[in-house]
C-alpha cells in the first residue's frame, strides 16, 4: 500500500472516495488489516468486469495489474479468479466497485 497507510485504512479511504463520487463500493472480503493484499473488482456491467491486483513498479511505486487479463470479462469469470486468489491467500481483501460510467481511477499506474 501507499507508504504509511495500512491496508484497512486504504480500503476504507477508497470506499469513502467512491461514496463522495456516488459510485457504489463494497468491501466484499476483509483481509489482514495491516498488510493484506487487495483485489479491486471493477464492474462496468454491460462492458464487463476487470479485477485489478496490487503490483509495484521497478521504482517501488504502487501499481496495479489486470488479474483477469487485458480485456474485461464476464462477472462469473472474475468471481472465479477471485475465489482462486482467496484460496491461496487468506489475508486477501476484495473491494468491489460498481462503475457504469468508468469514472473510478486506481491510485497508481496500471501495468
Amino acid at each position: 500500500m501507499v507508504m504509511g497507510l495500512t491496508t484497512g485504512l486504504w480500503v476504507n479511504a477508497q470506499v469513502r472516495l467512491c461514496d463522495r463520487a456516488f459510485i457504489p463500493a463494497t468491501v466484499v472480503r476483509l483481509g489482514d488489516p495491516d498488510a493484506g493484499t487487495v483485489l479491486v473488482k471493477v464492474n462496468r456491467f454491460d462492458d464487463g468486469v476487470t479485477v485489478y491486483t496490487q503490483a509495484s513498479t521497478l521504482d517501488d511505486e504502487p501499481a496495479w495489474s489486470r488479474g483477469t487479463g487485458p480485456k474485461p470479462v464476464p462477472e462469473a469469470e472474475a468471481d472465479a479468479y477471485i475465489a482462486r486468489q482467496v484460496a491461496r491467500d487468506p489475508d486477501l481483501w476484495v473491494l468491489e466497485i460498481e462503475d457504469r460510467k468508468g469514472t473510478y481511477k486506481l491510485d497508481g499506474k496500471v501495468v
